[in-house]
């Protein structure tokens, strides 16, 4: 029974990386042009959750949702996430998606040199940080503070790289310098189950039911530059605490 349930994920992660690669390709195209015309990126963003919606529905992933009433409406917020599986990013675009149509993620660098993907990414307003050059970091998080303070939100990945554990790795500073900078609250939430669903360095992609746990939100203007020591590690806390409380029932 598992090898037969493992020859159906893989059938149907096959299935669904052919599906979006097609989808990607014929309409980035034509949606980066029409919204580099229009100068804005609404249609890639309608149109990335659409390849997210026939994503999940082909591999059989389902999520719930606790704690949406965190979900901030009124003022630019950093959401921090933690980071076991390709599937977060998608998974939390449709999640946020009511509030945060145009969620913006700040992200590693060497993604940006995937052609056609980098250029939806520039035009959607993401950022790119490269961590091992200071300089670059230190322009791309004013880049993102500014876009913050322009009244843009933000999703991050405070670990700086996926878990292949699901406990949670040591956290990096840049993102909530980037929340103190930009006058941004940040939420803590944690999906769980994407481990699961999809180990890092595998392409099997499994049938799984999500749980997104959305924490309380914390006002970093109360610690100031001087003690983001302390932000990183009441988030962080906050994020285990979520972690600790399991799967929604």
């Amino acid at each position: 029974m598992f090898g037969l349930r493992t020859v159906v994920a893989a059938v149907r992660s096959l299935v669904v990386y052919v599906v979006v690669s097609l989808y990607v390709v014929l309409t980035a195209p034509p949606g980066i042009l029409i919204a580099l015309l229009v100068r804005r990126p609404d249609l890639l963003y309608w149109l990335a959750r659409q390849g997210v919606r026939l994503a999940l529905a082909t591999v059989g992933i389902s999520y719930r949702v606790t704690g949406a009433e965190h979900i901030q409406r009124s003022r630019p917020t950093v959401y921090c996430v933690n980071h076991v599986s390709n599937l977060e990013p998608p998974v939390l675009y449709m999640a946020l998606a009511a509030v945060h149509p145009r969620l913006r993620v700040l992200y590693k660098a060497e993604i940006h040199r995937v052609p056609l993907l980098s250029t939806v990414f520039d035009v959607a307003g993401f950022v790119p940080i490269q961590r091992r050059s200071r300089e670059q970091s230190r322009l791309a998080i004013e880049t993102a503070a500014q876009a913050l303070r322009a009244g843009n939100s933000f999703l991050i990945f405070p670990e700086g790289t996926r878990s292949r554990t699901g406990e949670l790795l040591a956290f990096k500073k840049g993102g909530f310098v980037m929340a103190l900078k930009g006058s941004a609250t940040i939420v803590p939430l944690v999906i769980l189950g994407t481990r699961q669903a999809m180990r890092k360095g595998s392409l099997l992609i499994r049938s799984v039911d999500l749980s997104v746990r959305i924490g309380v939100p914390i006002e970093p203007s109360e610690y100031g530059l001087e003690r983001r020591d302390d932000l990183v590690a009441k988030t962080r806390k906050a994020m285990q605490d979520l972690l600790a409380a399991g799967p929604i029932k």
